[in-house]
């Protein structure tokens, strides 16, 4: 599937957050996807409506990017193109969740990608969460997934020592990746916009365990030329622009 990305090109609209903004943009540039970053309410809308798949990020939320977001929401479904979430601190305060509730009411969602901390928070779940960390708890993140996936008829993608990838039907357990990746900034941001240029191919929950699958596996790679967080980013970005294909090795469906 990343050779037939790389074939298209997509341009993926992402309005995201200040944060990350730059390794997101470098990291689907080195993919083979051409990003837009623009956030401004006045033209969303004609982004969106120009773009091949869109993505949503909430890590340093205003009224203004809520807003933008809820227009180029509405803009790629009208278009039909693919709608990411990234639901960053999900529980870290209630406005991050009223927000996320807002949009999965207001927007078709084709996937939401996010840890277990975020994914337990929007469900309601018992969690111990430190602000953007996915945190501890109780319960079956398998269920939890599957039951996210059923309420709001998307696709769930939760990132973790175990990624699980699932449509409320077929569920995908991915093991690739390196802990280091959890020591920069930014990875799942990215990982989002990844999975949404993944989903311009085919917009499927097999699209988004390839995409996880070979992001954990660019991860590996680049681990295998720094394990320090610094000099992991850049290794991270050219392992994106090397790999050709991953193993996909998702460890079954159930």
């Amino acid at each position: 599937m990343i050779k037939q990305v790389r074939e298209k090109k997509p341009l993926i609209h992402c309005i995201t957050n200040y944060v990350v903004a730059n390794f997101q943009a470098n990291g689907m540039l080195a993919l083979g996807a051409s990003p837009v970053m623009g956030d401004e309410a006045e033209e969303v809308e004609e982004l969106a409506s120009i773009a091949d798949a869109l993505s949503l990020n909430i890590g340093t939320l205003n009224q203004r990017s809520v807003e933008s977001m809820l227009i180029a929401g509405r803009a790629a479904n009208t278009k039909g193109i693919p709608v990411v979430l990234d639901p960053v601190g999900a529980g870290a305060t209630s406005y991050r969740l009223s927000v996320i509730d807002q949009i999965l009411k207001e927007v078709n969602v084709t996937a939401i990608r996010c840890n277990a901390g975020e994914l337990a928070a929007i469900m309601r779940k018992d969690w111990s969460a430190k602000g953007v960390d996915a945190g501890e708890g109780e319960g079956d993140l398998t269920s939890i997934a599957l039951e996210a996936a059923k309420k709001y008829g998307l696709i769930v993608a939760v990132t973790g020592p175990v990624d699980i990838v699932t449509d409320g039907d077929i569920v995908h357990e991915i093991q690739a990746g390196r802990q280091v990746m959890s020591s920069v900034t930014g990875m799942g941001c990215l990982l989002s916009s990844v999975t949404a240029a993944f989903l311009t191919v085919e917009q499927s929950v097999d699209a988004v365990a390839e995409a996880v699958q070979f992001y954990g596996e660019a991860g590996e790679n680049a681990a295998a030329v720094s394990y320090s967080p610094g000099s992991f980013k850049t290794a991270f970005i050219d392992a994106l622009y090397s790999m050709n294909e991953s193993k996909i090795q998702k460890g079954g469906s159930r």
